[in-house]
């Protein structure tokens, strides 16, 4: 048997799609960021939100591709609201001022979906000089929901609706140093290990995803904080990993599974109603 088709608590297995799980699910009326969603399963939770009638920012740094994605988005979804907003995660004045933008626009904001990431890239600063993992994938969008959490909280409050913030991390978080996040060594280019270095970074995202849902809760705030493992999907993701990325290639195109899989899990934490922050 796939081993993926096993169901979990939530009702779902590994193989079931972004569509499946929010079957029967009407979101008009919602408002999403959705970061990275030009490729892998950005792209495919982008998709299915605009499906479910949710009004989808697409935050990238191509808008091109953004644009042809969207195009492509409407061809399919007549009806789907979906825009697109330039960011770059590895530059905190392009955080800063997205946020500015989107705090500006009078737009209300339901989910927070912090997808976007690079993974085991050779050794690199990010434009403010720190590794380049690091910045993309944890700071970038630790800052991101700092801008956005007020914006969030008037949401929750106002559409007496509760919130939702989705860190997609991974279980690589097992593969990071052996001392956990090297805040003294983050740009530590002698001992840096690419594997360990995203596995650093997506701890990361784990850490602030349970502490911003323990201080959520505390205060009362209508907002849940999930970080999620998507699974083994094949994806752009995956470019620097050379032979490796070869090898999952060839075994994942023997198979009939795609993005919409990967995609399934941002979906039970942004909009099914069976999310709890975690």
């Amino acid at each position: 048997m796939w081993p993926f088709s096993k169901k979990g608590v939530s009702g779902f297995s590994g193989n079931s799609t972004a569509e499946k799980v929010t079957h029967g699910i009407d979101a008009s009326g919602l408002t999403a960021i959705v970061t990275g969603a030009t490729s892998g399963i950005g792209v495919e939770t982008t998709r299915v939100l605009a499906l479910r009638g949710v009004h989808v920012i697409m935050a990238v740094r191509n808008k091109v591709a953004a644009n042809d994605i969207n195009e492509a988005i409407l061809k399919e979804i007549p009806s789907a609201k979906v825009d697109v907003m330039e960011l770059d995660l590895s530059s905190l004045e392009s955080v800063k001022k997205f946020a500015s933008e989107f705090n500006s626009s009078g737009l209300p904001l339901n989910i927070l979906i912090n997808n976007a990431g690079i993974m085991s890239c050779p050794f690199m600063l990010s434009k403010d000089n720190i590794e380049l993992q690091f910045a993309t994938n944890h700071l970038g969008h630790f800052l991101l929901t700092n801008l956005l959490l007020d914006t969030m909280k008037k949401t929750a409050h106002q559409s007496k609706k509760e919130g939702r913030i989705v860190n997609v991390s991974g279980e690589a978080y097992t593969f990071a140093y052996s001392e956990g996040i090297r805040f003294d060594k983050i740009n530590d280019q002698s001992s840096y290990n690419k594997q360990s270095a995203y596995g650093q970074s997506k701890l990361a995202n784990i850490l602030h995803a349970n502490e911003l849902a323990r201080r959520l809760k505390d205060d009362g705030v209508d907002i849940i904080v999930n970080s999620l493992h998507p699974g083994i999907i094949l994806t752009n993701l995956s470019r620097h990993m050379g032979v490796i990325h070869v090898s999952i290639k060839c075994d994942w195109e023997t198979c009939d599974e795609k993005c919409s899989a990967g995609g399934s899990h941002n979906m039970l934490c942004s909009i099914a109603p069976t999310s709890e922050g975690s």
